[in-house]
């Protein structure tokens, strides 16, 4: 017999949920299949089948939470040509199948978990559906949905796709609905709270004039294009002002250990990601040491990875510093929370054309609000200000990047 384990699942994360078994009892797998979707604080993730046999019993269902090395279920290991052997009975044994339903997402198709989610809330035969990679992701998904273009003279536009975890409203005009949290949400919620409860924090404003760097952008984003194969975007210049930042007011790259400070001389800049699960914030390591292009093409690949669920743990893990944007989702002005250990964090907004003063002449430019939060600790109101002027400097004048970043 071989337990079926909660794996390790990375630092600091020692509890997860069992979100949806994909075998059953009697089931015969090989080595390497997908058992068991675990749901954690910080990623959804899947427990494989280390060796071939056939499972014979689950101890936690879905919805049960469970620790580290904590048995999920037990298998009864045989060698693969035993394996396979009970699997060709199997199937010889079954009738023969009607018609796959559309919305069909068995287990043994190759699908992240967010596609799997997709695929029912779209009514999708993951069978069907063609991956762009190792595994179905959720564009593989949405692009299987989307219907071709009817030949006819007027285009129809395709349907909005509807979220898959949307619980359906319920009639009557006092109705309510319940969810349990998912550990994401509820892990969000905690260390929100306790960032608010241990830190100091107290944030600051300053706004940025964006005129230089969407002129820049203008002229090179076609080269840039044409060379990197990633757009030029407004994340490579402020993550270059960050760590230009940072090294000259080193004590907001720290953190608190005890009654200590623990000055970091790396730049592991994370960046906040929307996810269909709650914000999740991947960390870009050595940022100082990469290109405008070697970030665009990070901050895509984490936007993207996030989308389709394939983030990893060591994605999530550590960071010196992080910048959140709230301004793609139309915010002017917000006061982003830490994020423990970390003693600062960059809230970026909006760009709205407003007046301003420039050589004594009120003239229209795009300007945004930016915030920083900060840890009063063991950063003073003098640094965090000098921080943000700092930052705003170099979006300013791009070429101080190059001169002083």
């Amino acid at each position: 017999m071989t337990n079926i384990v909660v794996p390790v699942l990375g630092e600091s994360v020692v509890e997860a949920r069992v979100a949806k078994w994909l075998k059953k009892v009697g089931d015969v797998v090989a080595a390497g299949d997908p058992l068991v979707e675990l749901e954690t604080e910080k990623i959804d993730l899947e427990v494989n089948a280390d060796s071939a046999g056939i499972i014979v019993s689950i101890a936690h269902e879905a919805g049960a939470d469970v620790k580290v090395g904590e048995v999920l279920g037990v298998m009864d290991a045989v060698d693969a040509a035993t394996a396979a052997k009970a699997a060709s009975a199997a199937a010889a044994a079954a009738p023969a199948p009607a018609a796959p339903a559309a919305a069909d997402t068995r287990a043994d198709v190759k699908a992240t978990p967010t596609a799997r989610n997709v695929a029912r809330a779209h009514d999708v035969n993951l069978d069907r559906v063609p991956a762009s990679g190792p595994r179905v992701t959720k564009d593989d998904v949405l692009r299987a949905a989307t219907p071709a273009p009817a030949p006819v003279a007027a285009p129809v536009a395709a349907p909005a796709p509807a979220r898959a975890t949307a619980p359906a409203a319920p009639a009557g005009p006092r109705s309510e609905t319940r969810e349990r949290m998912t550990k994401r949400r509820a892990t969000i919620a905690r260390r929100l709270v306790e960032a608010q409860r241990t830190a100091a924090m107290l944030t600051t404003f300053n706004e940025v004039d964006m005129t230089a760097v969407m002129a820049l952008r203008e002229r090179r984003k076609e080269a840039f294009q044409k060379k990197h194969g990633v757009g030029l975007g407004l994340s490579s210049f402020f993550v270059k002002a960050v760590v230009g930042a940072l090294k000259a007011f080193p004590a907001i790259n720290a953190e608190i250990q005890g009654d200590d400070i623990v000055y970091k001389h790396y730049y592991d800049i994370g960046i906040a990601v929307g996810a269909e699960g709650g914000l999740v914030v991947p960390v870009l390591r050595d940022a100082d040491q990469r290109s405008f292009a070697d970030i665009e093409h990070g901050i895509r690949d984490f936007a993207k990875r996030a989308g389709d669920g394939l983030l990893t743990l060591d994605d999530l893990k550590g960071g010196t510093f992080t910048i959140t944007n709230g301004g793609v989702f139309g915010s002017m002005m917000s006061t982003p929370i830490l994020n423990p250990p970390q003693v600062g964090i960059l809230g970026l907004h909006k760009i709205a054309d407003r007046p301003a003063v420039v050589n004594g002449q009120i003239v229209v430019r795009p300007m945004m609000y930016v915030a920083l939060s900060y840890d009063h600790r063991i950063v003073d109101g003098r640094e965090a200000v000098q921080f943000l002027v700092k930052v705003k400097e170099f979006v300013e004048d791009p070429a101080l990047l190059l001169v002083e970043g």
